[in-house]
């Protein structure tokens, strides 16, 4: 247990300066002289960096250790939203038809935590928003119960964290995103999938458009 809870504070404090541009983009990483400035052994950051590795944060190339993934590009940011358009409408469509009322109340308790988090500029700030969307779409993905759509929303949920390491601005469109995850919400307590599929279609649109413009890119056509 112990060990466990040493991997978890060891993950979080370098996700913590990922987020932050305190190890910034590109730059190598150090088993040695991270776990010294951690004071722990090795043995729990190598852990950390290969947790880190399966969100696309970090990378290991063979003889050279790990670096800092670089920033990506406008096409891997429409790339995965384009992924997350395939899985995610349809995760709510069967979620709407399977999920019960221990469902919804959960979903319920994650929007008003998204409403209530802060959403400052810093990881600390914006960390609570950030797990209550992540947990509003992972409940989403489990009530469809299906197990190969939850494997694909897994795969890509843990994606969505290296677009949000290089904002570099917290959370910028929280009134909108709050009141889409309400919309999908309302959409889901009246049992009606295809409106729970159609709004979160829009809200993954509303997210890509608003990340493109956020770094000065063109967003997509309506429907595309």
């Amino acid at each position: 247990m112990r060990r466990r809870l040493l991997a978890d504070h060891v993950f979080d404090e370098l996700l913590s300066q990922l987020m932050d541009g305190t190890l910034p983009a590109g730059s190598s990483l150090n088993i040695e002289a991270l776990a010294r400035d951690l004071d722990v052994s090795p043995t729990p950051v190598r852990e950390a960096l290969a947790r880190l590795e399966a969100t696309g944060m970090v990378r290991r190339v063979a003889l050279r250790g790990y670096s800092v993934t670089p920033a990506p590009t406008a096409k891997e940011l429409t790339d995965l939203m384009d992924a997350r358009l395939a899985v995610e409408p349809v995760t709510a469509f069967y979620a709407c038809e399977r999920g019960g009322e221990e469902f919804l109340a959960e979903l319920e308790r994650a929007v008003a935590e998204l409403d209530a988090s802060p959403n400052g500029p810093t990881y600390q700030e914006f960390r609570d928003y950030w797990e209550a969307d992540e947990r509003f779409h992972a409940l989403v993905a489990r009530a469809a119960d299906n197990t190969y759509l939850q494997a694909a929303f897994a795969a890509l949920g843990g994606l969505v964290q290296r677009f949000r390491q290089f904002s570099g601005t917290g959370v910028t469109d929280k009134q909108v995103a709050v009141a889409e995850h309400r919309a999908i919400l309302d959409a889901m307590r009246s049992g009606v999938p295809e409106r729970a599929q159609e709004l979160m279609r829009l809200h993954i649109e509303g997210v890509r458009s608003r990340s493109l413009a956020e770094r000065g890119e063109p967003a997509p056509p309506p429907g595309v």
